[in-house]
């Protein structure tokens, strides 16, 4: 119903954390890599939303979420944004970390490997 709402979230204060660490020139190789986590949460989020609209759950009139508009159905709709919005968020955040982590090691790997290369030419 409105999970989606969550990873949108997340993407909106990652994408603000990397606008403000990029005027203070942060070397932290996670904020270096942040475009990356980003990419994923919009463009997940912005799937999930265009499903939303194609099932009829989100409207272009007030309340937009239609599970809004009742009381049970909004309760519904919380639980289902704190557990499978809040578990998608964190899934897209762990596969982001290791796929920095994968990263920074095979870069470091082939540092070695590449002096080596130019010190025998």
């Amino acid at each position: 119903m409105a999970c989606f709402l969550v990873p949108t979230t997340e993407a909106i204060v990652t994408t603000v954390v990397k606008h403000v660490a990029d005027k203070k020139g942060s070397d932290n190789i996670f904020i270096k890599k942040m475009n990356w986590l980003n990419n994923m949460l919009w463009g997940g989020s912005a799937l999930l939303a265009f499903e939303h609209v194609w099932h009829g759950e989100v409207t272009p009139w007030f309340p937009f979420l239609t599970a809004a508009a009742d009381p049970a159905d909004a309760a519904e709709m919380l639980h289902e944004m704190g557990t499978s919005g809040v578990a998608m968020a964190i899934l897209v955040t762990v596969a982001w970390v290791i796929m920095v982590l994968v990263s920074q090691a095979i870069s470091k790997k082939k540092a070695p490997a590449v002096a080596k290369t130019q010190a025998k030419a």
